[in-house]
């Protein structure tokens, strides 16, 4: 009888097992489609009902894993991802996946710690590069460079991790450095419309203006119609003193490009130096290069309105207060509630005659009728009435 019942229970449980795994490989199936065109809602939740905290299943989770990567949900991919790698520390994949999602995540210190884990595995070129990257976002150029390095050591061409590289040793001012590296690169391909032009920036930040503009000029005449080569090409000239070949380069970065104000103070200076007009040529550029630099008005308006909203709250204070809505208002002339407050500051201070001034300029602006235009108007009849005090 006893084995009858193990018997029973055995082939009940096998039953189930059975009834469980076609059920299983459907879902699953299903899931891997609907990831595939991108209904990754759909797909998580198909897969979500087969995950069970006492089963282990890689195959479920890892599909899991990737779903919430495209979903754009990394918080939850690094968390799945981590236990991915905790019960298959050998698994690769597992690892840069969380590695990526950290980074997505702009959690550039678990990037690189994930990226570390591969590389005890494997020196991955392009993991290297990543770790790298991590290490540049967060403004560590020596390490960048130092796995940037790493990674050349494996693929001495990649393009972009040079490229990558060499922007660090010219930001270092290792500017020797970075002619070496970019020179090997360009041995084999001269003409390179990425690497030529960092050659030229470290050959110009070297103060070797003959040679940048060698290259610059040479990366012109192969149809590198770029913003950089024409405004260093135009530097360099500048300093060459070919006045006119700077004036020609620096006008056509400013149609590329039209927001560097060192542009346009580039551009005035260059035609003051070949005796432009100055009214109807040089000023021009002064101007453009002049409203670059102004604050943002709306923003400079609100800053002084609290400069003066906290004066004019510690009644002490009363022409700093003045002071900056006098400033407010000039910013932002719709800000007209500090000419009341202006007029209303200098009548505090028995200054009547300038209060009166500052109200009657409110008048002419504000909306009949308004409560602050009914205030303004009892406020001048006082006024008015201590003047003639005054004189009396």
């Amino acid at each position: 009888m006893k084995r009858f019942l193990l018997l029973t229970l055995w082939v009940l449980v096998c039953a189930s097992l059975w009834a469980q795994t076609p059920h299983r490989d459907s879902l699953l199936t299903q899931a891997r489609y609907l990831k595939s065109i991108y209904k990754t809602d759909e797909a998580i939740e198909k897969l979500s009902v087969l995950v069970s905290p006492e089963v282990f299943d890689e195959q479920v989770l890892s599909e899991l894993a990737e779903c919430h990567f495209q979903n754009g949900d990394y918080q939850t991919a690094v968390g799945t991802y981590f236990l991915l790698s905790s019960r298959v520390p050998d698994n690769i994949l597992y690892k840069i996946r969380r590695m990526q999602a950290y980074s997505r995540l702009k959690a550039w210190p678990q990037s690189i710690q994930a990226g570390k884990e591969v590389l005890q595995l494997d020196s991955i070129p392009a993991v290297l590069s990543f770790v790298g990257d991590s290490f540049r976002q967060m403004d560590q150029a020596d390490s960048a460079l130092w796995y940037y390095r790493r990674s050349l050591v494996f693929r001495p061409r990649n393009e972009g991790v040079i490229a990558k590289a060499a922007n660090i040793m010219i930001g270092s001012k290792d500017y020797d450095g970075a002619l070496a590296l970019t020179g090997r690169f360009l041995e084999e391909d001269p003409d390179n419309t990425t690497i030529a032009p960092l050659q030229g920036l470290a050959y110009y930040r070297k103060g070797d203006y003959d040679s940048a503009v060698d290259v610059f000029q040479r990366q012109e005449d192969i149809g590198n119609d770029t913003y950089p080569i024409h405004y260093y090409l135009g530097q360099g000239y500048w300093h060459q003193k070919v006045i006119y070949r700077a004036e020609k380069e620096l006008l056509a970065a400013w149609q590329i490009d039209s927001s560097d104000v060192n542009l346009a103070y580039s551009i005035a200076a260059v035609k003051m130096e070949a005796f432009r007009p100055f009214e109807e040529d040089v000023k021009t550029w002064l101007d453009k290069a002049w409203e670059m630099i102004q604050p943002d008005a709306a923003l400079m308006s609100r800053l002084h309105q609290q400069y003066g909203l906290g004066y004019y709250r510690r009644q002490d204070s009363w022409d700093k207060a003045i002071e900056h809505y006098k400033e407010a208002y000039k910013y932002n002339p719709k800000f007209i509630s500090a000419l009341s407050t202006i007029a209303y500051c200098y009548e505090v201070k028995k200054e009547y005659r300038l209060a009166l001034q500052w109200y009657e300029k409110y008048l002419a602006v504000a909306k009949p009728g308004s409560p602050g235009y009914d205030f303004v108007t009892k406020s001048v009849a006082y006024i008015k009435g201590e003047l003639f005090m005054e004189e009396n």
